[in-house]
């Protein structure tokens, strides 16, 4: 798959293609409903299927004072698109000068004149343009004009239309389920496996610890079943701490993973530290809670252990 970062990053003969637009935040079912809609048509008209995507957030520029927590970080974001079999992803620096472009411009210069679209696949709420103010109608107006046609897509989902917002939602709540279940796979942080304090090794439960620059929402404090993936890809099962360790009197919120039967370092040569590494989430177990002595916190964490162990094997089974 191409990926180009910026506009002028596209060959000056690339063509013809069949375009979607989004943030694409998650890369969850419902993005890939447009998504797999987007590659059989191009396939059909013998054209390249291509996501245009922004790069920082379009909130993240015009609202820097009110934080957006992303899904996931801009790395993986670029892999989960390629993984729908896309052939090339635009990312367009997103910045306020970007955004004055009228919806006209925004058409005239990036989805006819750099990608020479034959089709543009969006869903029916899709808005570009400064302000906002193209919308569906809009776009099928100007295809008319430039010569490309317009699908639209209806929302997908069940309860309620997917969509980041929700996921979102649902991570902040520590309902990693729904979320989970919008995304089409669990959710995920990336990041350096970093030192902590060591506490987890003292009470017999050693913990790789996510740095604090890890990409990807943390969902709500408590404690999770999931996996622990290293460089070489391993897939670990572990027990996922998240919180501050009220326990202990903590501050700052951390993402502790324990792997369950872990090797013994001496003899497997499990050392983490320094890898870039991946935590998913599969189910919550409990939230965090402090306890009254270290008996009782090692007496909770070992039915963690055997709770997280239960789950992850029927995650297995399922998988």
């Amino acid at each position: 798959m191409h990926y180009w970062k910026g506009l002028e990053s596209v060959p000056p003969d690339f063509g013809p293609s069949v375009v979607t637009i989004g943030n694409f935040d998650g890369v969850h079912r419902g993005h890939r409903e447009v998504l797999s809609t987007l590659t059989r048509l191009a396939a059909e008209r013998h054209a390249a299927a291509v996501a245009i995507s922004f790069d920082p957030h379009p909130a993240q520029v015009h609202r820097p004072d009110s934080y957006l927590p992303l899904i996931m970080g801009l790395a993986d974001r670029v892999d989960s698109l390629a993984e729908t079999g896309l052939d090339a992803v635009l990312m367009v620096n997103y910045t306020l000068a970007f955004s004055q472009a009228t919806p006209d411009e925004f058409v005239q210069d990036v989805i006819v004149d750099r990608l020479h679209a034959c089709a543009v696949v969006v869903g029916h709420d899709v808005r570009f343009g400064r302000g906002n103010a193209g919308d569906f109608d809009t776009m099928v107006e100007l295809g008319k004009i430039h010569g490309f046609d317009v699908i639209g897509i209806d929302d997908v989902g069940e309860s309620r239309r997917w969509s980041s917002t929700w996921i979102r939602e649902a991570l902040t709540d520590g309902d990693v389920a729904t979320a989970n279940e919008i995304l089409g796979r669990p959710h995920r942080m990336r990041g350096e496996i970093v030192h902590g304090a060591a506490r987890g090794r003292e009470l017999g439960f050693p913990t790789a610890n996510l740095a604090t620059d890890a990409s990807g929402i943390i969902p709500a404090d408590g404690v999770y079943a999931g996996w622990l993936v290293d460089e070489a890809g391993m897939r670990w099962p572990a027990a996922i701490s998240v919180g501050s360790n009220p326990t202990f009197e903590g501050v700052s919120r951390q993402v502790e993973a324990h792997v369950i039967d872990r090797p013994d370092e001496e003899v497997g040569d499990f050392d983490l530290y320094g890898q870039q590494s991946v935590v998913e989430f599969v189910a919550r177990l409990r939230p965090m809670v402090a306890y009254h002595g270290i008996e009782a916190l090692i007496e909770q964490m070992n039915e963690d252990v055997e709770l997280a162990r239960g789950v992850l094997e029927h995650d297995r089974a399922g998988a």
